[in-house]
């Protein structure tokens, strides 16, 4: 299986109160390209992946409507777009809405840790398409078992594909659904609501990073 091929079948999956940002069109405020500039956008991720040979994906919980649904990658708001370009050597990852770039909290906490690291890592999802409530796609829930289901070979293709050694789940609920897949991961607390710190610390302990001075990493969340 190829990227590509990849990607085709993640755009061919429709699930009610569900925002697939690889064939769905936002028409508040998508550009009319906006499905297609996402899909090319993890496309490239992958195939950059497979090349550089990543050792560690890092795994939320799913897609948030100021985030991934924007940008169609993992943890990544429309901020961080031309770091993750740069990240992985001069990748063309475009932005998909109209308007001024947006920013999202956890993937603002994120990147910092990324940057810290300094060694790709591909970021992804256990569910990795954006639920909403019903009649309000601008929302964030967290995704059903059936749903997480639906998608499941899906990611087991992925890990086959770019075989990391070490799976790091972000927050209970990441680990929890992976674990429900019978996937083995390393687990770190979820920067948000009040876990920034321990967030920090866990990743600090995977990688072999001493602790930064406090100062430098608080961030009300």
């Amino acid at each position: 299986m190829t990227p590509a091929d990849f990607v085709d079948k993640l755009s061919s999956v429709r699930l009610p109160n569900v925002f697939n940002p690889y064939r769905d069109i936002c028409n508040v405020h998508d550009r009319a390209e906006g499905p297609s500039i996402r899909a090319e956008n993890l496309r490239q991720l992958i195939e950059a992946s497979l090349k550089t040979g990543v050792e560690t994906m890092w795994v939320g919980r799913d897609l948030g409507y100021l985030g991934g649904r924007r940008t169609g990658i993992a943890l990544t708001d429309e901020l961080r777009l031309a770091t993750y370009s740069s990240y992985f050597g001069e990748l063309n990852l475009r932005k998909a809405t109209k308007g001024v770039a947006i920013g999202e909290r956890t993937a603002t906490v994120t990147w910092e840790m990324l940057q810290r690291i300094r060694q790709p890592v591909f970021l992804w999802n256990a569910f990795p398409l954006h639920p909403h409530d019903a009649g309000n796609p601008f929302t964030n829930r967290c995704h059903t078992r059936a749903e997480r289901q639906a998608c499941k070979p899906l990611l087991i293709e992925l890990i086959g594909l770019l075989k990391p050694k070490t799976v790091v789940a972000i927050g209970n609920d990441a680990e929890a659904a992976m674990l429900d897949m019978g996937i083995n991961t390393v687990r770190v607390r979820h920067p948000s609501y009040g876990g920034k710190a321990d967030f920090i610390s866990g990743l600090n302990r995977i990688y072999g990073l001493k602790p930064q001075p406090r100062a430098q990493h608080e961030l009300s969340l």
